[in-house]
C-alpha cells in the first residue's frame, strides 16, 4: 500500500472540506471547523465543538480498489449513556457506498449535570479500511464522524493507484451556522445530519458551523463568515441563547442586528436565510434556561418570574427574527430572508424529539429534505 501520513493530507496531497484549520500532533493533524485567529476568542467549551469535525470530509479522485484511513478517534460519553460508535463515511461520485464504524481509540467521559466534568479513557488507534471498490478513476469524499475528535494519522491506497486533490468548486458554497440541531450529535453517521441532507439533495457545497450549544452570534463567526467563499448563508439561531439564558431581548436584538451587519461589510447581495428554532416543547412560552432531568429530558425550570423581565422564549425569539428580516427587507437588503423553524420540525413532529430538545436520526433527515424543499427547490429557490 501507498501511504500517505497526516501531515501530508493537511498539506494538500488531498481536499480538506469544511474544515478551517488544523491542530498539529506528534502522530497525525486533526481539523477544526474554526480559522486559526479565532483561537484567542473561542471559549474552551466552544473549543470541543470546533475540534468536532461535523461536516469535514476529505476529497480527492483515485483509481484506487482499497483506501486505509488510521485514525484516533475521541468519542464522548455523556454518563450513564454509552459512548456512540463514530462513523465514517465513503462517497464515491456522489453515492454513499460504504460507511464503517469504529468504537476504538480514546472516550471522553461527561457529566450532563456538570459540564466541566470529565474523564479520558486512553485506547488505540483504528485503522478505517473501504475496499472492493469500482475500478477506475473516481470522485472519493471520507465525512468524517460529526460525533468524535479525529486525529488523521495516515491514508494509504492501493500500490500503484494515483491520488489528487479535488479542487474547491467556485459556486453553489453554502455555508450554514446554528446549534447542536445543527451540529446533529444524535444522527446515526456523518452523511445524517441534517445539512449534509440538504446539501446532498440540493448539489451544495457545505461548511457546517453548527456547534453544540454554542451558537450565541458570537462575532468572531461572523467575521468567518464574512470572509468566506459562500452563495447561500444559512443562520439557525436562538435556542442556545434561551438554553443558557445568555443574551435577553435587550441584547438579542442589537446583537442579531451587528452578527448581520459584519457579515453584510464581506457579503453585501450573498443570499442569507435567517431560520429560526425548531419546536422545544418546555421552551415555548418559558424562559430558559433549559437543564436535564434525572430523565435525560431538557426542562425549563420555574420560579423567579419578577426577575424575568426580557427573558427570551421560542415564541418571542422567532416573532423577533421574522421582525429583524422584515425591517431589514424594507431597508433594502431583499436577499434576507426569514425561514421558520417550525416549518423544518414542528409540534407534530414531537415523537422525534426524545429529549425534547434534540431531534432523533429520522427528524434530522426529515429537516434536510424539508429545508432542501423551502430552499432550494421550493419557495426561496436559493442556490
Amino acid at each position: 500500500m501507498k501511504r500517505y501520513p497526516g501531515e501530508a493530507l493537511r498539506a494538500g496531497v488531498v481536499s480538506v472540506f469544511g474544515a478551517l484549520d488544523f491542530d498539529v500532533r506528534p502522530n497525525g493533524v486533526s481539523p477544526r471547523r474554526l480559522p486559526d485567529w479565532t483561537r484567542l476568542q473561542v471559549p474552551q467549551v466552544m473549543d470541543a465543538m470546533v475540534r468536532m469535525p461535523s461536516g469535514v470530509r476529505l476529497a480527492f479522485s483515485t483509481d484506487a480498489q482499497e483506501i486505509r484511513l488510521t485514525v484516533q478517534t475521541s468519542r464522548l460519553e455523556f454518563s450513564p449513556l454509552p459512548a456512540r460508535p463514530a462513523v465514517f463515511d465513503l462517497v464515491v461520485d456522489g453515492a454513499v457506498v460504504q460507511s464503517h464504524a469504529t468504537v476504538a481509540g480514546n472516550t471522553i467521559r461527561l457529566d450532563r449535570t456538570d459540564p466541566g466534568k470529565f474523564e479520558l479513557l486512553r485506547g488505540e488507534p483504528d485503522e478505517i479500511v473501504f475496499k472492493d471498490l469500482t475500478p477506475g478513476l473516481k470522485a472519493c469524499e471520507i465525512w468524517l464522524p460529526h460525533n468524535a475528535y479525529v486525529e488523521l494519522r495516515a491514508l494509504e491506497i492501493d500500490d500503484g493507484a494515483t491520488l489528487s486533490p479535488v479542487p474547491a468548486p467556485t459556486t453553489r458554497r453554502w455555508i450554514h451556522y446554528g446549534s447542536s440541531i445543527s451540529h446533529c450529535l444524535e444522527a446515526l453517521q456523518p452523511t445524517g445530519v441534517w445539512p449534509a441532507v440538504a446539501a446532498r439533495l440540493g448539489g451544495m457545497h457545505l461548511h457546517s458551523l453548527g456547534f453544540g450549544g454554542q451558537c450565541h452570534l458570537d462575532q468572531f463567526v461572523a467575521r468567518t463568515i464574512r470572509k468566506s467563499d459562500a452563495d447561500l448563508i444559512s443562520l439557525k439561531v436562538g435556542i442556545n441563547v434561551i438554553n443558557g439564558d445568555t443574551l435577553r431581548e435587550r441584547a438579542f436584538t442589537p446583537a442579531l442586528h451587528g452578527f448581520l451587519d459584519t457579515i453584510r461589510e464581506g457579503k453585501p447581495d450573498t443570499p442569507i436565510v435567517l431560520v429560526s428554532p425548531i419546536f422545544c416543547p418546555s421552551a415555548e412560552t418559558r424562559p430558559g434556561p433549559t437543564v436535564p432531568d434525572a430523565s435525560g429530558r431538557f426542562v425549563t425550570l420555574p420560579g423567579h418570574e419578577e426577575i424575568q423581565t426580557g427573558c427570551l422564549t421560542l415564541v418571542r425569539v422567532r416573532a423577533i427574527l421574522a421582525e429583524a428580516v422584515a425591517a431589514r427587507r424594507a431597508a433594502g437588503d431583499a436577499n434576507l430572508h426569514y425561514l421558520d423553524g417550525l416549518s423544518l420540525f414542528g409540534a407534530d413532529d414531537a415523537g422525534d424529539l426524545p429529549d425534547d430538545l434534540h431531534p432523533n436520526p429520522e427528524g434530522y433527515i426529515r429537516m434536510g429534505h424539508r429545508f432542501a424543499d423551502a430552499v432550494f427547490t421550493g419557495g426561496l429557490r436559493l442556490g
